[in-house]
């Protein structure tokens, strides 16, 4: 007995065989996914690695032996673990101020102006007021640091919310005013007349420098930057500010209809950001160089960027990441002993931040089987 048509369909002419189905593959956005999964982080470094690796080949050198090298270097001698802390206090605090900006969505790429600008507030109570005792000096060098971060960070936010002018502009291009300022100090009115035309201010005092743990470079600014992590973890889990922030990161358009008054947060932010970064610059200035000078900075404000992006605004992510990147700095330098520059360092930041961005975006596709 033959099989009836189901309802609707054509019948098929005698001889001829059902056409087969097609399954059809689509790569499509999965709108559930807001971030990359936690192993995507861990490819992306891999990845970066063999990418370096190629160059390092090519300039006839052993990949694994330079890599073992950076390691080494940077985490298996007392030395290299004091100075890969020293390297990891401005990236933690630069990667604190510009996490908490992320939170909201506010790209905040000018922590390495601010950064400048609490550097030089802080050498300007050396400056005005040098014969003050520690006491009053450390203190005062923090508030002032503190208050010209924060105001080179309100400098972006009050274009943002009053004339909607893009935030990734702003902040970048006050980055090269901070910069260019901090040079016109350096090379002009506060230039030590003792320095042998040095580009730099004369060198701080005992009271103005803050406290190192024994002979080695590590200073009081790593207690800085920890207790910054604590109180970032502890506002963003436990106060209402905290709740707020993730609110408004998670929906802007949920927050707008509860009462939250997204601009008032967006300056907020952009000041405590700022701050964060000037205080970063503050211990730079007083427990590592002593003086402010050209060239302090060798892109902390950049890098802490990526050490935000890599710990995904985890706090206590951020002391890891920060940690391996100022390794990774401190191995920089330890590769020059085989003929390579310390700029191998930079290498591989970026080829690790390129490789984080695209993993974010191959992590947002799908492929869907249709049929």
């Amino acid at each position: 007995m033959s099989e009836r048509p189901a309802a609707g369909a054509l019948p098929l002419e005698p001889g001829t065989a059902p056409a087969p189905r097609r399954f059809i593959i689509r790569l499509e956005i999965d709108p559930s996914r807001k971030e990359s999964p936690w192993w995507m982080t861990i490819v992306s470094v891999l990845l970066a690695l063999l990418f370096c690796a190629v160059f390092i080949a090519a300039n006839g050198k052993n990949p694994w032996a330079v890599y073992e090298k950076m390691f080494t270097g940077a985490f298996t001698t007392e030395f290299g673990i004091t100075e890969t802390l020293v390297k990891a206090i401005p990236l933690l605090l630069c990667g604190l101020g510009v996490s908490i900006a992320y939170r909201i969505a506010v790209w905040n790429i000018g922590a390495e102006g601010q950064f400048a600008a609490g550097a030089i507030a802080a050498t300007a109570v050396t400056v005005y007021f040098p014969d003050l005792p520690f006491y009053a000096s450390i203190p005062l060098m923090v508030l002032f640091s503190i208050v010209g971060g924060g105001i080179w960070g309100a400098l972006t936010a009050l274009p943002k919310t009053y004339f909607q002018v893009n935030e990734l502009i702003t902040s970048l291009m006050l980055n090269y005013v901070a910069l260019l300022l901090l040079d016109y100090v350096v090379f002009g009115p506060w230039k030590d007349p003792k320095g042998f035309n040095f580009p730099g201010t004369p060198m701080f005092t005992d009271a103005e420098s803050l406290p190192v743990l024994g002979d080695t470079r590590l200073h009081f600014g790593l207690v800085f930057a920890l207790a910054a992590v604590l109180l970032y973890a502890f506002t963003m889990r436990y106060t209402r500010w905290g709740y707020e922030l993730r609110l408004i990161g998670a929906n802007p358009e949920a927050a707008k209809n509860a009462g939250i008054r997204i601009k008032r947060h967006i300056i907020i932010v952009m000041i405590v950001s700022g701050a964060l970064a000037g205080l970063a610059g503050m211990s730079e200035v007083s427990g590592v160089t002593h003086r402010l000078m050209y060239g302090i900075s060798p892109g902390y404000g950049y890098t802490a960027i990526i050490v935000a992006w890599i710990a995904k605004l985890n706090p206590f992510g951020l002391v890891v990441s920060s940690v391996l990147f100022g390794g990774l700095i401190v191995g920089g330098y330890s590769v020059q002993t085989m003929g390579l520059p310390s700029s191998i360092s930079n290498m591989l930041q970026g080829a690790i931040l390129f490789f984080l961005i695209a993993g974010n975006m191959i992590a947002k596709f799908r492929l869907r089987r249709n049929g």
